[in-house]
């Protein structure tokens, strides 16, 4: 009974030391003092109804993309598409509303889900058979893609009364206080997580990222793989389009800029390393949610425009150094054990 007690209470350690060390917490932590410092400034910030669902709903969105983002970085390659993408794919959901009227809600979802995985086959082809560095190639497509919506919208947009009320009504819609489009993304996130953690084909998403040329000796598939990552970022992206126009119900040509930058960030401070093979889509999506209520906070703690922008700046800064310091530590470490074998 002793020793069944000591089995116990040292995988109880383990489990507690694991707990403590993961990045996700300290995410997690500081997404806990943002809250409270503003809660504390001003209580509207979590107390009042609009509150708490400004503070779950703002970052959805981006959550998706972040996701997606990050099974990108995951595999030591990055989409800087994703935004002209998501501006896209609302543009496209607001013509399918006026140019077919009475299409049900679910084909639109599932066309902006379809042409989203589209234009992310395209990016991922380019990378895996051009050989060209994604950064490069994305760069590229974003443009591209953006430039598409700017001719296809012109000076026009989408409005809130050229789309359906059922549709907008997804955007502000609630489920015991919490806003559908919470859900939406905390179940993607959750189907996600548990593809990358407990599939083959997840785990050789990390191998690829960890080391590219040991994987193609190893055998495995390599460019599938690669444009099988960026068809995800694009279908979440194409998917976070679609809820973008629900919830904003006005749609321009300039829907989603700059959205590449912090989806990135969002998966950068959440401990998805930029060198790729390391990282959790929990962490990218705390990540987002840090961003978002960074946003949100520091206009109510009197914290000047620059200073908001400048916080966001270190705090990635400050997940890199780290990420830099630990692999440094893991190397020395794994060093001194085989030492101490030979």
């Amino acid at each position: 009974m002793s020793g069944a007690t000591r089995v116990g209470s040292s995988q109880a350690a383990r489990l507690l030391k694991r707990i403590a060390s993961a990045r996700e917490l300290g995410i997690l932590l500081a997404l806990l003092l943002v809250i409270a410092a503003a809660a504390l400034t001003n209580p509207n910030f979590l107390l009042s109804s609009d509150g708490w669902r400004d503070l779950l709903l703002t970052p959805s969105i981006l959550l998706l993309v972040a996701v997606g983002q990050a099974v990108v970085i995951i595999t030591r390659n990055i989409d800087l598409s994703v935004s002209s993408v998501v501006g896209l794919t609302a543009y496209l959901t607001g013509r399918l509303f006026i140019d077919m009227p009475g299409i049900p809600i679910i084909a639109v979802i599932l066309a902006g889900l379809l042409f989203g995985a589209l234009l992310g086959a395209i990016n991922g082809a380019l990378v895996a058979f051009a050989k060209v560095p994604a950064l490069v190639i994305t760069l590229g497509t974003m443009y591209i893609y953006r430039g598409i919506n700017v001719y296809w919208a012109g000076s026009s947009r989408i409005n809130a009364s050229d789309m359906p009320r059922e549709f907008r009504a997804l955007g502000t819609a609630q489920i015991l206080t919490i806003p559908a489009l919470t859900i939406i993304a905390v179940a993607v996130l959750i189907l996600a997580a548990w593809y990358l953690r407990n599939t083959r084909g997840g785990r050789e998403f990390y191998a690829i990222g960890s080391d590219p040329a040991a994987a193609h000796l190893y055998g495995l598939r390599v460019t599938r793989r690669v444009i099988s990552a960026f068809i995800l970022s694009g279908a979440l992206s194409g998917l976070a389009g679609v809820l973008y126009a629900a919830r904003y119900g006005t749609v321009s040509s300039a829907a989603g800029t700059g959205w590449e930058l912090q989806a990135i960030g969002a998966a950068v401070i959440g401990g998805v390393a930029v060198s790729g093979g390391v990282g959790s889509l929990w962490g990218a999506a705390l990540g987002a949610f840090l961003l978002m209520t960074i946003n949100r906070a520091l206009p109510i703690l009197g914290i000047h425009d620059f200073w908001q922008r400048a916080v966001v700046g270190v705090l990635i800064i400050g997940a890199i150094v780290l990420d830099r310091v630990l692999a440094v530590r893991q190397s020395k470490r794994l060093i001194a054990e085989r030492e101490e074998r030979l």
